[in-house]
């Protein structure tokens, strides 16, 4: 069960309307944040990203799985708003070997290793190279449009101030 520290950040963000991805990205990072202290390993930060959805999706966060997800993630991401919803009490048995196969997972660095701060960033880039130029360039568009006139300039005075230095580097 996410901590209430997790429910209130992504509470938060509903409340001032933001995506459901936004949202999910709390549950996301408690689960690194998670895995980096060792409570449990993951075999790649896929993994880690996948188990922090499925915890989001399973608290209530309506995220859906891409239109690029296989049949198996979008069954899951269906079982999960499914447990949303459900009153079923969870199992404590299936909850414990859970937990054991997460536990097992993390015996080694290389469970740290696959959400630090290295592994991090190159998951980044691997997932941003995937998607298409003009994919990239509606996030951005989209973006630039929720943000305030401050921040707005904060980012053009920082843009103009490296194509001045750009400039000099070239002269």
């Amino acid at each position: 069960m996410p901590p209430a520290k997790t429910r209130r950040a992504a509470g938060k963000d509903k409340h001032e309307g933001k995506a459901a991805s936004t949202q999910a990205g709390e549950y996301v990072k408690e689960e690194i944040e998670q895995v980096r202290e060792g409570a449990h390993g993951v075999k790649s930060t896929k993994q880690a990203i996948a188990i922090g959805l499925s915890k989001a999706r399973r608290d209530g966060v309506d995220v859906a799985p891409p239109g690029s997800a296989s049949k198996a993630t979008k069954k899951k991401a269906a079982q999960d708003k499914a447990a949303a919803t459900s009153k079923k009490p969870v199992s404590p048995t299936r909850s414990a070997g859970a937990k054991k196969a997460l536990k097992t997972a993390s015996k080694g660095i290389a469970a740290k290793k696959t959400v630090g701060k290295k592994a991090w960033p190159k998951q980044i880039t691997r997932a941003a190279k995937k998607r298409t130029a003009s994919d990239r360039s509606t996030a951005a568009k989209k973006k630039a449009k929720t943000k305030g006139p401050a921040v707005r300039k904060a980012a053009a005075k920082k843009a103009a101030a490296t194509r001045k230095r750009a400039e000099a580097k070239d002269a």
